[in-house]
């Protein structure tokens, strides 16, 4: 029997479809499944080919293995479709770090918020709106998952304009969780949690072993321990403040808020490291190579199953297996004090009868007031780039946590009027809908 047709799109992200392809290809009932490759860099989509074929002869798997230049056609007739794009690449990247660090704004990751953020969202949510109008065509009926950042700008778009079931994956739950049972002495396997929130800014509202026991008792020890502190200080400092641990790590969380990143002190103090994306950038470039050359000289390439929930949840569906995962979706009821606008990462319950979000309830309240504080610039953008509203881009750095704290509504300006001109068309087309046209004060 063939199995579900699962497209790919963004295939040439080598390494992580490695381990997306190695997870599908475990399981018994999708190892015959029709895996369809797509990514608009050739060289990319052939090492992405070829890697998915040596993971199958690895594992003793029969799929059926395709790769195209042609979206369409890797859409055609699919029922998952798995994406994993990065619009721009390594050189966008660049210009999202560059320059807003001539006006004195320093990043960490810029995938998520910040300036960086809501310009990865820029260039994205076009793409993902074309992707979406592909799949009505194409595959109406397939469920997205979507892996690409920034998470929650995305799956909102797709929400309020794709026209097709969408829900959101990333693995920030389950590595904190290990991350936290190391710091409570406890066994990885012998942890149960409840997080809900919105994407890397949810929080553990229940962490304990099986046998019912709070860890959160252990974690305030781990936190007066320099040595564990130190391992993850911005989070701990952040469940000092608001009494309960955030899923993204401390890099990450340091730019979603306003105090840190300006103050060099803290900098030093909680060891944030900034312009960390772009060493890890360069770095996934080189392991790309690296993969291709052992690829070249015929050599079989790892295979181990991975914790990212695509596979788990195609698995699911298809063999009508209940499984739970943490998610982002569409606040349709979920969580009581966050806009029903917005998407959250709540628990989800999946099996044959498609996917299942549980009902939360309301978040303890600073914890919803700092995920506002997100949602805000996260509605502008999503507002921007789908009516081309340049206004909003502008009020979404307003808006923007790190942003605001660090540069003054000229900087800002200005600021967001560079990035515009050096990304060109990767952007969406924006016009502003003001009468005049922006004077800064020093002109006036």
């Amino acid at each position: 029997m063939s199995g579900p047709r699962i497209a790919m799109i963004g295939a040439g992200s080598v390494v992580f479809a490695r381990a997306l392809t190695s997870d599908i290809l475990s399981f018994p009932e999708l190892a015959n499944a029709q895996i369809r490759l797509h990514d608009i860099d050739r060289r990319r989509l052939e090492t992405a080919e070829m890697m998915v074929r040596s993971v199958a002869k690895t594992l003793g798997a029969n799929p059926t293995i395709v790769s195209s230049l042609d979206r369409k056609a890797a859409l055609r007739d699919a029922d998952y479709v798995i994406n994993s794009i990065q619009v721009g690449g390594h050189d966008a990247t660049l210009r999202d770090f560059d320059i807003p660090k001539k006006y004195g704004l320093r990043q960490t990751i810029a995938d998520t918020l910040g300036i960086g953020g809501i310009f990865r969202a820029l260039r994205t949510i076009p793409v993902m709106l074309d992707i979406c109008a592909d799949m009505r065509a194409e595959c109406p009926d397939a469920l997205l998952l979507n892996y690409t950042n920034p998470m929650v700008m995305l799956c909102l778009a797709v929400e309020r304009f794709g026209g097709v079931p969408v829900v959101g994956l990333c693995h920030s739950v389950q590595h904190t969780a290990r991350v936290l049972a190391d710091f409570a002495g406890v066994a990885r396997d012998d942890v149960w949690y409840r997080v809900a929130g919105i994407n890397h800014m949810s929080w553990f509202l229940d962490f304990r072993r099986r046998n019912g026991e709070d860890l959160y008792p252990r974690l305030w020890e781990a936190l007066d321990d320099p040595a564990r502190f130190g391992k993850d200080a911005v989070r701990f400092e952040m469940m000092r403040r608001l009494g309960y641990f955030v899923t993204e790590s401390s890099e990450h969380m340091s730019e979603y808020l306003p105090y840190f990143i300006k103050r060099q002190s803290e900098v030093d103090r909680l060891n944030i490291p900034i312009d960390e994306y772009i060493r890890r950038s360069e770095r996934n470039l080189n392991r790309a190579e690296e993969e291709r050359a052992r690829l070249d000289r015929g050599e079989a390439v790892e295979v181990k199953k991975s914790d990212e929930f695509a596979a788990y949840i195609i698995h699911s569906i298809v063999a009508n297996k209940d499984w739970s995962f943490h998610g982002n979706v569409l606040n349709r009821g979920l969580i009581d004090n966050l806009p029903s606008d917005t998407v959250v990462e709540v628990p989800i319950l999946v099996n044959a009868a498609g996917l299942q979000p549980c009902h939360v309830g309301a978040l303890p309240p600073q914890l919803a007031g700092l995920n506002r504080t997100n949602i805000a610039t996260q509605q502008l953008v999503v507002e921007a780039a789908v009516t081309g509203n340049r206004d909003h881009v502008y009020h979404a750095a307003m808006l923007d946590p790190h942003t605001s704290s660090m540069l003054t509504l000229d900087e800002i300006w200005h600021m967001v009027d560079d990035l515009i001109d050096a990304h060109g068309s990767l952007l969406p087309r924006m016009t502003s809908k003001r009468l005049q046209t922006f004077v800064p004060a020093a002109a006036r």
